[in-house]
């Protein structure tokens, strides 16, 4: 076909053109009509498409945080049972309201078997908290710095809670003897009544 026929082709006889001319008139509108449905269709598709793509890895991601929980739940309750175990062996080794006594006696024969002498034995008011109640006592005792560390041995070593707090020795005027004033602390379990009234 001859450039010069282009001008001579008649566009409402489009069937009698040279064959050339309409594949590229029929390729033209195929070009445009995939361009229209492109940009009319495919390309919401395509945005619509990458939003399910992030939105699948946000699930996937859940469902697997879910499947290790889900595949771990023995284990956390067995975990949860032996905490549960230690917390109420810990809730043992806070005496009762009669125990407190017989907590207090076990402390002053551990200062007197570790050969201090006591000047103060103290106890004071008690401090309700959460589920437990603090009673501090103030002590002071005379000895000697092997004396005072086999009392502080001793006082870890009994089978109820005791904390040591505030720790001063001073020495006598004359400097043979020491004194110690600490602020021991034990702990007693609150009953379901003493808990109501505590908060």
């Amino acid at each position: 076909m001859d450039l010069s026929q282009l001008n001579e082709l008649d566009l409402s006889n489009i069937a009698n053109w040279p064959l050339p001319a309409r594949v590229f008139v029929i390729g033209l509108i195929l070009v445009g009509v995939l361009g229209l449905g492109y940009w009319f269709d495919i390309k919401d598709q395509g945005i619509r498409l990458e939003k399910a793509e992030q939105q699948e890895q946000t699930l996937r991601t859940t469902f697997e945080t879910k499947a290790r929980k889900a595949a771990n739940l023995v284990a956390y309750e067995q975990q949860l049972e032996e905490m549960k175990e230690s917390f109420g062996a810990m809730l043992r080794q806070l005496p009762d309201k009669t125990e407190v006594a017989e907590l207090l006696v076990d402390i002053s024969q551990t200062g007197l078997a570790s050969g201090l002498e006591f000047e103060l034995f103290k106890p004071q008011n008690e401090a309700p908290k959460d589920f437990y109640a603090e009673l501090p006592i103030s002590i002071r005792v005379k000895g000697n710095y092997h004396e005072f560390g086999s009392f502080i041995s001793g006082v870890a070593a009994l089978p109820r809670i005791v904390t040591v707090h505030d720790i001063n020795i001073t020495p006598d005027k004359d400097g043979r003897e020491l004194t110690m004033d600490i602020l021991a602390k034990t702990y007693r379990y609150l009953d379901e009544d003493e808990q109501g009234g505590a908060q």
